[in-house]
């Protein structure tokens, strides 16, 4: 197969339910564009038929592929998309599809340049719709360590929509170490340490009530995440050349 110029990785744990819906948005959305493209669903440890509906989808739809793996967590996910596609950019999404799918051109060429870009709620322009006042409080505090442990300057490292080129993805990732939610702060110091630029990118956004995470338990977890970045930052495992 030729190399698509986007590939599309949505990581999917227990989406039985979202997944039909953000799937069929994802596949009319691309079908109208005249680049061409690759879907990949990565079901990792789902107690639900999360799998099977995507299979069923893999039977309709040429471009989709969707792969199985025994472990949990959105990083081990995403780090193993971005290996088992070949796409020129990689584009992450979450199965929530809580970023209207239109806004997806908007992360590179011809819209503006690549190496890096993440979905923003916080940049000049973005909007973000239903969100509980608690849920934005504790997420912006937690963007508030973000910025004072590790990457100074970026307003939100959280929504899960993300773009890379894809010889820069393949850079980065392969120095992925976390396997859980905070893997995409690391992922992104990963990228300023090895001198990609990122930009944030107003988007629309709105929340879901589906979220799966549990706000005391996850951030409490978070925080130790990002202790282990500083960490693994001090003993030089993000070095290039050092994998």
């Amino acid at each position: 197969m030729k190399q698509p110029f986007l590939s599309v990785i949505i990581p999917a744990y227990n989406e039985e339910t979202r997944l039909p819906i953000t799937l069929l948005k994802v596949v009319e959305f691309l079908h109208k564009q005249t680049y061409s493209s690759e879907i990949l669903i990565v079901e990792n440890g789902s107690q639900d038929q999360t799998f099977q509906v995507g299979l069923e989808f893999t039977r309709k739809i040429p471009n989709l592929r969707i792969i199985h793996l025994e472990e949990s967590g959105k990083g081990h996910a995403i780090q193993q998309g971005i290996f088992q596609t070949t796409g020129t950019y990689r584009f992450i999404a979450d199965a929530d599809l809580s970023m209207p799918v239109e806004e997806i051109n908007k992360f590179f060429p011809p819209s503006r340049s690549c190496e890096v870009n993440i979905a923003s709620r916080e940049a000049p322009g973005a909007i973000r719709y239903y969100e509980p006042v608690f849920r934005h409080i504790t997420g912006r505090i937690y963007n508030l360590l973000i910025r004072l442990l590790l990457l100074p300057g970026l307003q939100d490292t959280q929504c899960g929509f993300k773009c890379f080129h894809g010889a820069i993805a393949e850079d980065i990732f392969r120095y992925q170490k976390l396997k859980g939610w905070a893997y995409d702060v690391e992922v992104l110091f990963i990228a300023r340490r090895h001198g990609w630029k990122i930009n944030e990118i107003p988007v629309r956004w709105y929340y879901s009530r589906d979220s799966k995470i549990k706000i005391v338990k996850d951030s409490i977890k978070m925080f130790i995440e990002l202790l282990t970045i500083r960490r693994n930052a001090a003993l030089g495992v993000y070095e290039k050349n050092n994998n």
